[in-house]
Order: structure tokens, then C-alpha cells, then sequence
């Protein structure tokens, strides 16, 4: 496996948490240009015992020695990464949020050369709270209002999270709607009654907050609200070594969580 986004803060946990999983071997480990943890060693620079792996620049050759890469970078990083995944017929899994219409339609591409794991959310917890809110999104019908209200530290760039998307994605699939027809995504100012269609996104930005989702369903009389919250970086980069683990060797084709637990 090779990983790349090394010197961040999900890439040290990756590494850190790849060295004690049976089955998974790092081969390389990949920065940007200038970044001050290039050539350093990838478990020291993670805070762990030596790897023997020294942290560099050059994609193309890691990819070359690695069976599957794990990506949890920025959406131009991604972007400029698929197509050397595609040359080196590496199997990829990313976990980069925020991708835009460029990095999607890249990932489109290569699905047809290799296997990709693409989620917003790598969170084991998450992606079983993806298949259980349509089910209880069906079965309360369409008295219940629908609203997603997500929580991230203070750095986070996007909002809302890719993650709150996917919710909404799923809350309109359940109800016959198009998000983009009806999300909405603040409110402010004299707005008069709730349209019932409407899924609420709304997002908060505040301190340290690894990540929170809570999906809301109000009714007459009652309301019911179903959770997540993240509260290690952990959570994440183990679910996306259990994905690498389970795409290797795969066909190639664009698959998700969903696919790596069995879930659909």
C-alpha cells in the first residue's frame, strides 16, 4: 500500500494504524514538493518506530511498487493523482472531501482501467447510518420534515460536508426528490412556512470538532433523531485500510462502502 498525503494528520494515522494490520504492508509513502516531512521516515514522521519507507515526492514511482494507494489530500492533489493510478493499474482509494466536477469526472474515467473506492465518509459507523436512515426516511413517509445538521473543527474548507451531501443525496432518493431541487442550506431573515418538501442542511464550524451528523425527522407530535459523531481521525483511516485491504485485486469499477461492508 502507498499513501499519499503522508505529512497530514490523516496520513500519520494511516501509517500509524497500517504497521499493526496483519495483511497490509506500506511500500511507499508520498508529500507534495517542499513539504518539511519529505524524506523523513513515514512511521517516525507518524510518530511510531521506524518504517524503513522515507517520505517522498515522486507519485508515479510509488504507485508503481504498491498494489493500492490510499489518498486523503486536496481535490486538485486527487485530481492530478488519477491518471497516474490509471497508468501504473493501481487499485486507489480516496478519501479526499470537497472534490469537484473535475476530480468526479476523473473518477469516472478510470473506473473503466482500475477499481476505486470513493466515500465521502470512511467511518464504519457512518456508512451503516447511510442504509439505515432510507429505511427510516420510508417507513415514516412524508408528514416528517427532513433536515441534516453537521458539525467540523475550524479548519475544515468545505461546507456543507461531503458527508452531509450524501445524506441529503439519500434522503431525496427515499422521498422521490432532487436535492438540488429542494436543500436549503441556511436560513436568515422572514423565510414565511417550511416548504414540506425541504431537507435542511444546515452546517456549524467551531473549535476542534473531529465530525458530527444528525439527521432530524419531525413529525406531529414527536421527532426522531439518529447521530454520528467522530471523535478520533481514527475511525476514518480505519475504515479506508479496511477499503484497500478489501479492493485489491478487485475488477475495475467504481465502488464505495457500501460495497466494502457488504451492505448492498
Amino acid at each position: 500500500m502507498a499513501i499519499v498525503g503522508a505529512g497530514g494528520k490523516m496520513g500519520a494515522r494511516l501509517i500509524a494504524l497500517a504497521m499493526d494490520r496483519p495483511g497490509l504492508r506500506i511500500t511507499a509513502a508520498v508529500e507534495t514538493g517542499g513539504h518539511p516531512s519529505l524524506g523523513r521516515d513515514a512511521g517516525e514522521a507518524s510518530g511510531g518506530p521506524r518504517l524503513g519507507v522515507a517520505i517522498g515526492a515522486d507519485a508515479a514511482t510509488a504507485l508503481s511498487t504498491s498494489d493500492v494507494v490510499v489518498d486523503f489530500t486536496t481535490p486538485s492533489a486527487t485530481t492530478a493523482l488519477i491518471p497516474k493510478a490509471v497508468a501504473a493499474k493501481t487499485a486507489l482509494v480516496i478519501g479526499t472531501t470537497g472534490l469537484g466536477a473535475d476530480a468526479v469526472a476523473a473518477i469516472r474515467r478510470a473506473v473503466a482501467a482500475i477499481p476505486i473506492v470513493y466515500a465521502p465518509n470512511m467511518s464504519l459507523g457512518m456508512n451503516v447510518m447511510f442504509k439505515v436512515i432510507a429505511d427510516v426516511t420510508r417507513a415514516l413517509g412524508a408528514e416528517y420534515d427532513l433536515e441534516i445538521i453537521e458539525a467540523h473543527h475550524r479548519q475544515k474548507r468545505d461546507a456543507p460536508s461531503g458527508t452531509a451531501l450524501k445524506l441529503g443525496e439519500i434522503l431525496a432518493d427515499a422521498t422521490e426528490r432532487r436535492l438540488d431541487e429542494v436543500a436549503v442550506y441556511a436560513r436568515h431573515g422572514e423565510l414565511g412556512p417550511r416548504a414540506p418538501t425541504a431537507i435542511g442542511i444546515q452546517a456549524i464550524r467551531a473549535g476542534d470538532i473531529v465530525g458530527d451528523h444528525t439527521v432530524l425527522f419531525g413529525g406531529p407530535g414527536e421527532r426522531l433523531e439518529i447521530t454520528h459523531r467522530a471523535s478520533s481521525r481514527d475511525t476514518f483511516a480505519s475504515g479506508a485500510l479496511r477499503a484497500a485491504q478489501w479492493v485489491a485485486g478487485k475488477p475495475a469499477g467504481l465502488y464505495d462502502m457500501q460495497d466494502v461492508l457488504g451492505l448492498k
